[in-house]
């Protein structure tokens, strides 16, 4: 099983995860300076909020949530496969969890991530930290040079 991820930029994080909480009926499955994740079970949906991250209210990124590194590897082998191009990160630490990840990139520019979570982070990784791959933390290659935030 999996869930759809979508990333929010919030311009206040208490105030949106009052919010969400309220609309999804459920508190928060972590909160950390700047950042917030919901995992909702109706609808299967991992709710992610940055604060400061980028215009109030618009998408950060999108994700589908798997819940194996084999699960992430069969992406990466599937989306290649049918031609995509993939940006693959493992054991990268970034948005305060130790994962493996692939990107891809939509028509229109949207950024897609596949990943797993394999652990918790250190209290320390922040939104912004680099991550074992070199990227920004939660930025796709793609997005790094334009000064784009980070996401997670």
């Amino acid at each position: 099983m999996s869930r759809i991820q979508l990333a929010l930029n919030v311009s206040k994080l208490d105030e949106a995860i009052d919010f969400y909480s309220k609309l999804f009926r459920t508190a928060p499955a972590k909160v950390r300076p700047g950042y917030a994740n919901f995992a909702i079970d109706e609808p299967p949906l991992k709710l992610v909020l940055i604060e400061g991250g980028g215009v109030p209210g618009s998408i950060n990124h999108l994700g589908v949530e798997v819940f194996t590194t084999a699960e992430v590897r069969d992406a990466t082998k599937y989306l290649s496969g049918v031609g995509l191009a993939t940006d693959v990160e493992e054991q990268t630490t970034c948005c305060f969890a130790v994962q493996d990840k692939v990107w891809v990139d939509g028509p229109d520019g949207a950024r897609w991530e596949v990943y797993t979570v394999l652990a918790d982070a250190p209290k320390e990784s922040s939104l912004g930290s680099v991550s074992t791959t070199g990227v920004q933390c939660c930025t796709p290659p793609a997005l790094e040079t334009t000064g784009s935030t980070p996401c997670c």
